[in-house]
């Protein structure tokens, strides 16, 4: 028996949520599937318990920083109390959505969600049939295809760790590896980050990763570059992590092996059988976040290939885009403006609008404001040993293009900058705005200077 519905969503993270909630309140018959817990990654398995072990990381560096300065004794890490309190924020995440959808009438599906056709879904046992259906289904780990790849933990493994190794290797540069090895360095792990190129961090401006990539080894974590992993071999409880530098063969013994070389759209659902075409980025999608391929399917957030990065406040705006055009047909487009990214080490490194590379690329008049910040007081008072801005600037126009920022205070800084570059506010009129002092935000004027 197929049951039929007015929406099928498969994935209840915030790019499915939104869509789901505003079409049951307007009188649709709405279904969703996840085969995972419901509540989606950003909540459960990305950004916000992470935020939680970055904080706690973030005060034992600062206590650190400080002895000697008005702090007497060390602070350490207690990962069990760290994870207990992650859990917090995160236990209660699958119930408390459910019972949300519960109460507004969206009927719930457990299971891995495929097409059957164009229109039809089967979970399980089940058939759903959707004159409308929604992929939002995020992403996964990339498939590294190297031998012993199973014995690779992922992003999510890391963070329900109920203790932590003594020795872990991070297999790529990005956000993940960096993030979690500042974490794990500072709870007493020995890290090592092997990187398959000679630029970690790509996104973001190279002179302020190699200030980065610096501190990250003050700390203790042993960073490699160039290294092009084979191999994954188990030993007993450890692991062998193989590779090649310059020709050479290397390895690492190690007790967790975690993967952090990207991520990629989470589509193992028979998309030929839906007549749902796809690339590299995902599902292919109109400006109206309509598949180009099959009319009665959308995509948003990780999942749809567009121009706007895979991030949280993306994946909300599309789905609040796929829900508009559901219930008053295709009339909104999915825009993007500047948007800020922050990778949450220790320091922070933050970044939006045009890099340096793309400024003198351009046939703009610009200018590059590069500036040690680490002798600044906001930096001062708290010890904190590296701080660094650069600033992409129109001369002719007299506004930002690019803003990347290394610090403590990066992650709310940016936002600054974000606002300034997608309004066009004259950097005169920032310059005369009073902050209030003494702030991070009051430095903004001599980071303009």
């Amino acid at each position: 028996m197929v049951k039929k519905y007015d929406l099928v969503v498969i994935g209840t993270g915030t790019a499915g949520s939104i869509t789901a909630s505003k079409c049951k309140k307007a009188g649709w018959n709405v279904a969703i599937i996840d085969d995972r817990p419901f509540g989606g990654t950003c909540a459960q398995r990305g950004c916000d318990p992470k935020k939680v072990l970055t904080g706690v990381a973030e005060l034992f560096d600062w206590n650190k920083r400080m002895n000697g300065k008005g702090i007497q004794d060390d602070a350490r890490i207690d990962w069990q109390d760290v994870m207990a309190f992650k859990r917090t924020f995160t236990a209660s995440i699958p119930e408390d959505t459910e019972e949300k959808f519960k109460k507004l009438g969206v009927d719930r599906y457990h299971g891995k969600a495929v097409f059957h056709s164009e229109t039809v879904l089967k979970v399980g046992s089940e058939m759903l049939e959707g004159k409308c259906i929604l992929i939002a289904t995020g992403a996964e780990p990339v498939k590294m295809g190297i031998k012993g790849e199973e014995n690779l933990v992922t992003s999510d493994d890391f963070l329900e760790l109920d203790e932590l190794p003594n020795h872990i290797v991070f297999i790529g540069g990005g956000f993940i590896s960096f993030e979690f090895a500042h974490i794990a360095a500072r709870a007493g792990s020995e890290v090592h980050i092997l990187h398959r190129s000679e630029h970690a961090l790509k996104h973001f401006d190279p002179d302020l990763v190699d200030l980065l990539m610096k501190r990250s080894k003050e700390v203790g974590i042993q960073i490699h570059l160039e290294v092009a992993v084979e191999g994954i071999e188990k030993l007993g409880s450890s692991f062998i992590v193989k590779g090649k530098q310059d020709d050479n063969e290397v390895e690492w013994e190690t007790v967790l092996v975690v993967h952090g070389a990207g991520r990629q759209p989470a589509l193992d659902m028979e998309l030929e059988t839906g007549n749902v075409e796809r690339d590299k980025g995902g599902v292919i999608v109109n400006e109206y976040m309509q598949s180009v391929s099959n009319p009665h399917v959308y995509a948003a957030g990780d999942v749809a290939s567009t121009d706007g990065p895979p991030l949280t406040p993306i994946a909300t705006k599309e789905s609040h885009v796929v829900a508009a055009n559901l219930l008053k047909g295709n009339h909104l487009k999915a825009r993007y403006p500047v948007v800020p990214s922050v990778v949450f080490t220790i320091p922070k490194l933050a970044s939006v609008g045009m890099s340096e590379k793309q400024a003198r690329e351009s046939k703009l008049n610009v200018e590059v404001k590069y500036q040690d910040m680490s002798d600044w007081f906001t930096y001062r008072r708290t010890n904190e040993k590296v701080a660094a801005c650069k600033i992409i600037i129109d001369r002719d126009n007299g506004i930002i293009l690019g803003a990347h920022i290394l610090s403590g205070e990066a992650d709310e800084l940016i936002n600054y900058f974000a606002l300034a570059i997608r309004f066009q506010i004259p950097i005169q009129e920032l310059k005369e705005m009073p902050f209030a002092y003494p702030t991070a935000a009051s430095d903004i004027g001599y980071m303009l200077k």
